[in-house]
Order: structure tokens, then C-alpha cells, then sequence
């Protein structure tokens, strides 16, 4: 049987959505913020369809997909290991009174979901607190 995991992470910034979409843009800027990321390239544009690899330190290179990307809005990727699935949303939301907020939404489905999609999310808020360091400097 399958197991299903998910998870919301969010923080609010006084970054605007444009700021953020910027960095969330520049792939092979996300090592600077991101310590999950060792190595990363994407192979293409920033947009639906294209492929990227990303290397967790330590860990082997993931191949993972960007299947939905809506300027300044929202940005999801897929990433599959054997017949487990796990996309992540990262959503841009403004608050009004020049406050953003910014959601990391954590789906895993199939095998070990329950386990991996945890683990794989783990650090998600001391990311989101560097993401926000970043974006207000």
C-alpha cells in the first residue's frame, strides 16, 4: 500500500514577490542559500517542462522536473525515485501592507512517503529563514 505525506512550511517577509521570483529564477544561485544543495544545473529555461539535477551533499545527484511555473505566483517540481513521487509547491502569496508570504507545500506519494517525505523536507525552514535573508538584503 502507498503512503502519503504532506506538509506547508511558510514564513513571511517584508520581500516583494518580485524579489523573490528572482531568486527563485536563478537555479544555479540556489547553493547560495540553499545548504541542502551542494552542486545544481537546470537544463533549459526557467519554465514547465524542463529538467534539473540537484546534489544533496553527501547524497547522489536527483533529476527532478519543473511541472507547473507561474511567474511571480508559484513554482512546482516533481521528482521521482523508483515509484515514490514527490512534488513541491513554492508559493508566493501577498499579505497586503507590503508583507509576502512564502509557502513551501510538501506532497510525497507511494513507498515510504511517510519516512522520505519528512526527511526530504526537513531543513525546508532554516531554508525558507535563508530565502528571506536573502530576498530582504
Amino acid at each position: 500500500m502507498d503512503d502519503v505525506w504532506r506538509h506547508e512550511y511558510a514564513i513571511e517577509t517584508s520581500a516583494t514577490a518580485e524579489t523573490i521570483w528572482r531568486i527563485f529564477r536563478d537555479v544555479p544561485g540556489w547553493k547560495n542559500w540553499n545548504a541542502g544543495i551542494e552542486e545544481i544545473a537546470i537544463d533549459g529555461p526557467f519554465a514547465a517542462g524542463t529538467w534539473f539535477t540537484m546534489k544533496p551533499p553527501g547524497e547522489e545527484a536527483l533529476r527532478s522536473q519543473l511541472i507547473e511555473v507561474r511567474e511571480h505566483a508559484c513554482f512546482v517540481d516533481e521528482t521521482r525515485v523508483g515509484d515514490l513521487v514527490i512534488k513541491v509547491a513554492h508559493r508566493i502569496e501577498p499579505l497586503g501592507s507590503a508583507r509576502t508570504r512564502i509557502v513551501y507545500a510538501v506532497d510525497a506519494n507511494g513507498p515510504q512517503a511517510a519516512e522520505i517525505g519528512p526527511a526530504v523536507a526537513s531543513d525546508f525552514p532554516e531554508v525558507l529563514a535563508s530565502l528571506v535573508k536573502l530576498a530582504e538584503a
